[in-house]
Parts: structure tokens; C-alpha cells; sequence
């Protein structure tokens, strides 16, 4: 699931993809053959629904294609609005409570099931299917056991250990009363600037396969004729279907723009491995193949999948990805359940797509035939599921969250991730008693190590409290050291009062999930290296150092690695951070708990052009202890412009500072970030959060109780390409209240007047303005060497909402505002 494009009300969405003219057609005949078991499609269960299809009514029918979010409906909605499924987002929690416990969550889910199987007029009640986005463990819910991502996962190269981590998520999920996980992701990254390369396990396809075959089989448990899933098991979804790791510059959403031999043999091969083993739905991809929208193309759906390889379980769409299909809304799109979606995630357009699907599905749009296929598939699940009285399972014990034995499955994981890529002078592991220094952001930081998709959508706001039975890995490293016989401290910045023997630096990648993770290029932190600055200093003080990196993917770290004694692939671990001291830290017998066994899932980049063409180590690479294979020193040499594949036009979209951009609120008392948690300036006179406008999270709320702005400020960009042309600056926001005072806005410290304009703005909606480049020129701002892209002044009272600021190229002569006092 993703819950990134999120729509806002009933209005018909501007489309982007070409109608389908011919483009991505698919041949069966060269796609691989797959059956799902028979116990999915046994033939008491298939009588079942022929009964209870005879007797639906067609408004019954089509509420079981259609799924809402916890966040825009209510179980008292069900008595009106006969939905068949509910989710929770990536930002939705019970009663708006992102940290409800596993009660709640199942009180919560118990309160739509009985509305849903309170009997209407024909006498009919069918169940709710409720599904969340358990992708690396049960990772909604504080205290739930946290395992690493899955690129860290692929690293270990152990299905047998798969499957146990399957088994222990389905138990947690399953025991706060929830029986649909919207995993395993089946992606095969090909670009790493893609933000969700870490939901993938390796660019090996047959990985892949063996991976979704016991995934599966974890989470759902061997499937058997007559039987329901069993308590402690929950259904999976194989996702997304197809390519979303093919995208064109690995843009998220994006196109793969390959032929149908290559999108079969690197990306669908996890699929028929996931049907055999029993896979009761598929999430149809955001995504594009040639320019057609998968959530609207019947080769992909119906042809290849459901055909060919035999699925018969059921396709639920992602989060408004129906309204991306041509000719769609997010309220109206027939398109996609003649091309053979069965369920909509429609989390906040449910209400307009049901009734407007009615409509079609009694005007013939949707034939009776296709409707009666897409709620046959989806019943077959509730049936296997035990959601009906028939054959009943419950799933609400919620003693099975973060056990001491799920636990250490976790802390197994870590241990088996972590890939070894430098180890000069053999410095790890570390010897017993010795004097050790932690330092670094990500020594003692769970929402690093934890990384996105985690409490929240992005993860960002995770903290150590919010995994009570886990421990950051300075913690894991703390213990490991003392027991040991050593002395572990825990440094900012790497200073220390006594010289240790030994350094040990964690840094990395802030949590991001899904567009608000893609990168213009694999260079690890372009502007300000304030981590290689680290590195060095303890280097040049002559303490051997140890670098354990934090990532969603491989990056080019090599000044990194140059700086480092030993280097470490620690990707995103989750909570059980002791699984790192296991590896690293020997005990007084001068043995780890767990040797290095993990090997890379991709190549390492060798510079900082992706798709990654020059590796500088390969997929597989990984050191054991006794190895002596001396690395470096490396070329720092980045392979690209990295400054022009930077940001120079884009400052804000998506909802956040575009790369390399930050985003600051400031007033008298300071400055302060804004990231992706709310957040006010130190004088609290201007309040940022995230909003949803047209997507998830897409816009930024600023909200003014006194005089403060907002900047978007980076490193020197020269526009004076941009300035020798017609360009200007366009803001893209939405005026929600009108203040007390003028409101400014500045680029490159030149600011103009605009209270006219934001008076003439339609309140509450979407609006935009420009502003030529010239007028900031001509003012004195210097565009060659720009640091400040926008700058908005405001006072007492104003409110808006910003969505996009970019630099645009404009036909026509503009005028300026006038000069601000």
C-alpha cells in the first residue's frame, strides 16, 4: 500500500497519461504460468457465494469493491454506505491516534465488523476486510517487534528466516484483531534514486521469488481445503503489480518505458512464485508500463494475471491510484474494474465512487459479470479468512505483540543484514575491554534505524519510547562493550575526554517513505558533509574508526569508506539495534555472538550516477571475519555534476524541500527545521505542519500569530541561465486566512509586496502567482549566487498552505509587485 497521492474532495483529477492507443499490450502466451492452490477456490466455498450472489443487491455488490480509510469514515457509515473493506493509512491511527496499543486497534476493527454484519432488508450481512500496511513487522502499532526493511532482509539471503519473520508479523497483526497485511512487496529496484528502494528485497529476480514464495507462506500459513486461515495468520498481498522499481529515472509513480521481455524477466517473476504459494490479493501498481496506468490496463490485470498465471484471489488498487487511470476521478472510474481491478482504495473518495459505480454497475458500464467476478473473489478471501460465521476465526489476542521469542527472530535479522565492506587492519571486531566511543545522528536514534513506515508514514517522528522492548544501537553497542569488560561513551559530535581505542561512527539517511525518499543522484550528503567531517577528525587524531552506515540503499559514500578502518552496510535495522553489537563486539572469549554472513542485495555505487553502471562492489560482495581483502583508498571521484543534477529550479513539492533546499521557520527567537513532524519557530509565532491537499501529505501548513516567516534556503544556485530568459518564480498555495499585515515575499533576500494579490485569492483554495526573476535582479538579488529561494513575511492572523515553488519559464511579459517597505 502507499498512501502517497491522496485526493481531496470529488473533483475530476488533470491526468497526465495519454490514452491507451495501442501502447503496452500484453501477449499471454509469454508470460509464466502459475495456478493458485484449489483451497482457495474449494467447491463448498464457491456454492457459498453463488447463494449469496443470487441474493445481493447490486448497491451490496458494489460497496464489496470498494475501500475506505479509517480517517474519513465511521463504522456508523456502514449502515448506510455497505462498504467491503476498511483501511488504515500510513497516517491513520484509531480515534486520530497514530500511537493507539493493540486494544485499540482491535476494538477499532470490531466496531466496523459488527456494523457490517448487521443483516439488511434481504436479509444479507457480509463481513468487512480490514488491511494495513504491516511491512516490516507490525509497524502501526508502539511496541510491536520491528524488523529490518527489506533491502536489509535481502542482504541475509535466508528464506527459511523469511518465513519466520512472516510468521511473527501475521501472529502480531492478527492479535490487535486485524487480519490483511498489504505485503510482501515483490519490487525489483533498477534506479536507487527511487524512494522506495528499500521495500525491495535485491535486484536478483529469483530472490525475489523465493522470498515472496515463504513471505507468503509465513504470513497466510499452508493453505488447506475446508479450512480458514488460522488465527495467528493473516493475508498477504503481493505488490505492486508491475515494475514499480522500473520507472523511468526510478521516479515514483513513474513509467517503466521497457519492453515486455524485460518487464516479465526482471520484474514479474515474484508473482506466479507468490500465486503457487497461495497469495490471496495482489495491490495493482501507482505505476506505468509504456504510459499506460497499471490500475487501468486489462493485458497487465486480467490477461497476464488473472489468465495466465492463474490468480484467484482478488486486486485491490492502491491508495487513489484509480484516478490516475485516463478519462478517470478518484470518483468515477468503470475503467478500472472492466480492466480488471476488484477493489478500489478509495480512503477518502469512497463516497462518490460507490454511488457513482452504482450508477455504472446498473447502466451496464460494469456488466453483471464482471461485477459478479470481482465480488466473487473478493468474498473467497473473506470466506478463507474465517470472517464469516461459517468457519469463524478470531483474531483479537493481543498477547502476541513483542513477545521475548518474536524479539529475538528480530535481533537474529539484524545480525544476518548487516554486510561487511571494509575491514582493514582487522579492526572488527572489537576486542574485549576496550575503551569504545559511539557517536554519530544515528547512534542513538530509533527513527534512523527504524527508518520509514514506521509509527507514521514517514517515520520521522518515531521515538526511543515508542519501542519499549527494543533498544537504539548505541544502547545494544553500551551493553555489548560493558560486558565485555570495556567502556563504552556515547559522544555528539565525536568529542571525548580520554582518547579511546576505538571509534565507532553511525550515520546515515534520514526516515523518508515512498516520493519523498527519491534522490537526484546517489552522492551521500552533497552540500554540508558534516558526517565525513566526523570521520576525518577522529581519523586525524589517530583512533582507528569504524563507519556503520544507515541507508535505504547503497550510496556513494566513498570518501566515506576512505576515512573509515571499517565500513558497514547497516541499511534500516528496526528496533532490536543489539542485533548490530551481536556482529560487531566480540565477548570476553574474543567471539561475537554472530559472525558477518550478509552480502549485498545491489551493487555499491563507485560514483554518483544512478542506474548504477560501475560498481565498485558487486552485488553479493560481503566480507567474513578472517578475510584480508584490503580496501582503498578509492576514487572520490562523483562521475557527475552533482550540482546541476541538484535542484536549482524545484524548491518545494510533494511536501517537503526539495534536495538540496531546507525548509526553516524563523522569528525574533531564532530559526528553527521543518521536517516532516509539526513544528514552530522558537518564538512560537509561526507554526508548519503537513497537510493533505491533493495528496498525502503534499502540502505545508503555516500558520502566523505574530510577525515570522518561512524560508527555503540552500547552497549558492546560479539562475543566471534562468535570468538571461523569461523566467519566474511561481508559488503554488492556498490562502486559508487573511492576517493583519502585509505579506512578503522575498528570493535572494529581495522581497516584494503581495498583499494585494493574496486579497484577491479565492480563500480556502488552490491558487498561484509568479514573479518574474528580473524584479529580484533588478532589486540587487545576486541570481548567480542564490541561497535563498523563497521567502514568505507574514503577521498576526495569516494562514496558507504551500504546495509547490519552482522556477518556471513564462511566455509573456509579467509585472512586478511593488517593493516591500
Amino acid at each position: 500500500m502507499t498512501t502517497a497521492f491522496l485526493l481531496a474532495g470529488t473533483a475530476t483529477m488533470v491526468v497526465a497519461q495519454p490514452a491507451d492507443t495501442g501502447a503496452a499490450s500484453v501477449h499471454p502466451d509469454l508470460w509464466p504460468a502459475a495456478k493458485s492452490p484449489a483451497a482457495i477456490t474449494d467447491a463448498a466455498t464457491e456454492k457459498r457465494i453463488d447463494t449469496l450472489l443470487k441474493k445481493m443487491t447490486v448497491e451490496q455488490k458494489v460497496g464489496q469493491l470498494i475501500q475506505g480509510d479509517i480517517s474519513t469514515i465511521t463504522p456508523k457509515d456502514l449502515e448506510t454506505y455497505p462498504l467491503g473493506s476498511i483501511l488504515a493509512g500510513g497516517n491513520s491511527g484509531p480515534n486520530g491516534n497514530e500511537r493507539s496499543s493493540a486494544a485499540d486497534w482491535a476494538k477499532l476493527v470490531g466496531e466496523f465488523r459488527a456494523v457490517s454484519m448487521k443483516p439488511q432488508a434481504n436479509g444479507i450481512a457480509i463481513p468487512i476486510i480490514f488491511g494495513v500496511d504491516a511491512v516490516h513487522g507490525h509497524n502501526n502499532v508502539p511496541g510491536a517487534t520491528l524488523f529490518p526493511h527489506n533491502i536489509g532482509l535481502g542482504a541475509a539471503r535466508d528464506p527459511e528466516l523469511i518465513q519466520r519473520i512472516g510468521a511473527v508479523t501475521a501472529a502480531e497483526i492478527a492479535g490487535s484483531g486485524i487480519e490483511w497485511t498489504f505485503a510482501p512487496t515483490l519490487a525489483v529496484p533498477q534506479d536507487l534514486r527511487w524512494g522506495r528502494s528499500y521495500e525491495g528485497y535485491a535486484a536478483d529476480p529469483k530472490l525475489i521469488a523465493d522470498y515472496a514464495k515463504a513471505m507468503v507462506i509465513g504470513l497466510q500459513g499452508p493453505l488447506a481445503s475446508g479450512k480458514s486461515v488460522g488465527p495467528a495468520h493473516v493475508a498477504a498481498t503481493a505488490k505492486h503489480f508491475l515494475a514499480d522499481g522500473g520507472t523511468f529515472e526510478g521516479k515514483d509513480q513513474g513509467d517503466a518505458k521497457i519492453d515486455e521481455e524485460e518487464l516479465i524477466a526482471k520484474h514479474a517473476m515474484g508473482y506466479p512464485a507468490a500465486i503457487d504459494a497461495g497469495a490471496l490479493t495482489v495491490m495493482a501498481s501507482f505505476s506505468s508500463w509504456q504510459g499506460v496506468k497499471h490500475h487501468g490496463n486489462k493485458g497487465l490485470l486480467t490477461d497476464a494475471l488473472k489468465q495466465k498465471m492463474g490468480f484467484e484471489g482478488f486486486v485491490v488498487g492502491d491508495w487513489n491510484g484509480h484516478g490516475q487511470v485516463a478519462g478517470c476521478s478518484v470518483t468515477d472510474c468503470a475503467q478500472s474494474i472492466n480492466a480488471g481491478l476488484d477493489m478500489f482504495m478509495a480512503p477518502d473518495s469512497w463516497k462518490g465512487l460507490y454511488e457513482t459505480t452504482v450508477k455504472q454497475a446498473k447502466d451496464g458500464t460494469i456488466s453483471q459479470a464482471r461485477l459478479d467476478d470481482a465480488v466473487r473473489r473478493i468474498l473467497r478471501v473473506k470466506y478463507k479468512l474465517g470472517l464469516f460465521p461459517e468457519g469463524h476465526v478470531d483474531r483479537s489476542t493481543v498477547k502476541a505483540l513483542g513477545t521475548p521469542e518474536h524479539l529475538a527472530v528480530a535481533r537474529e535479522a539484524v545480525a544476518k543484514s548487516l554486510v561487511l565492506l571494509k575491514n582493514n587492519g582487522s579492526l572488527l571486531p572489537i576486542k574485549p575491554g576496550a575503551r569504545v566511543l559511539v557517536t554519530g545522528p544515528g547512534a542513538d536514534n530509533m527513527a534512523m534505524q527504524a527508518g520509514g513506515w514506521t509509527i507514521s508514514w514517514q517515520g520521522t517522528d518515531v521515538v526511543r519510547g515508542d519501542f519499549p522492548n527494543g533498544q537504539t544501537i548505541w544502547e545494544g553497542l553500551d551493553k555489548a562493550v560493558r560486558d565485555a569488560g570495556g567502556v563504552a561513551t556515547l559522544s555528539d559530535g565525536g568529542a571525548y575526554k580520554e582518547k579511546p581505542d576505538v571509534a565507532i561512527v553511525v550515520f546515515g539517511e534520514a526516515p523518508y517513505a515512498e516520493f519523498q525518499g527519491d534522490v537526484p543522484t546517489l552522492d551521500y550528503q552533497p552540500n554540508d558533509a558534516t558526517d565525513l567531517a566526523t570521520l576525518k577528525k577522529l581519523k586525524a587524531a589517530g583512533i582507528p574508526v569504524v563507519a556503520l552506515f544507515l541507508s535505504g540503499r547503497p550510496m556513494f559514500t566513498s570518501p566515506e569508506i576512505n576515512a573509515a578502518d571499517a565500513f558497514v552496510a547497516g541499511w534500516l535495522p528496526g528496533s532490536q539495534g543489539a542485533g548490530v553489537a551481536d556482529v560487531l563486539i566480540a565477548g570476553k572469549d574474543g567471539k561475537t555472538a554472530r559472525p558477518f554472513t550478509g552480502t549485498l542485495p545491489f551493487a555499491w555505487p563507485a560514483d554518483a550516477r544512478s542506474p548504477v553502471e560501475k560498481p565498485l562492489f558487486a552485488t553479493g560482495y560481503g566480507l567474513k571475519y578472517g578475510e584480508s581483502k584490503p580496501v582503498g583508498p578509492l576514487s572520490e571521484d562523483l562521475g557527475i555534476d552533482v550540482a546541476a543534477a541538484l535542484n536549482v529550479e524545484t524548491y518545494f513539492a510533494g511536501g517537503r524541500a526539495r534536495s538540496p533546499w531546507a525548509l526553516t521557520v524563523t522569528d525574533a527567537g531564532g530559526a528553527r527545521p521543518v521536517e516532516s513532524a509539526p513544528v514552530a519557530s522558537p518564538g512560537g509565532l509561526i507554526a508548519a505542519r503537513s497537510v493533505d491537499v491533493k495528496a498525502q501529505e503534499d502540502g505545508k501548513s503555516f500558520v502566523w500569530t505574530g510577525p515570522a516567516s518561512f524560508h527555503l534556503s540552500g547552497p549558492y544556485a546560479d539562475l543566471s541561465r534562468q535570468l538571461n530568459n523569461s523566467f519566474a518564480l511561481r508559488v503554488e498555495w492556498r490562502v486559508d486566512a487573511l492576517g493583519t499585515g502585509p505579506v512578503t515575499v522575498a528570493l535572494g533576500g529581495q522581497a516584494f509586496d503581495v498583499s494585494d494579490w493574496v486579497k484577491a485569492a479565492p480563500t480556502g483554495q488552490v491558487s498561484s502567482f509568479r514573479i518574474p526573476l528580473r524584479c529580484f535582479a533588478d532589486a540587487g538579488a545576486n541570481l548567480q549566487k542564490l541561497d535563498y529561494a523563497l521567502s514568505v513575511t507574514a503577521d498576526k492572523g495569516f494562514a496558507a498552505t504551500l504546495l509547490h515553488t519552482n522556477v518556471q519559464a513564462v511566455g509573456e511579459n509579467l509585472p512586478c509587485p511593488p517593493k516591500a517597505k
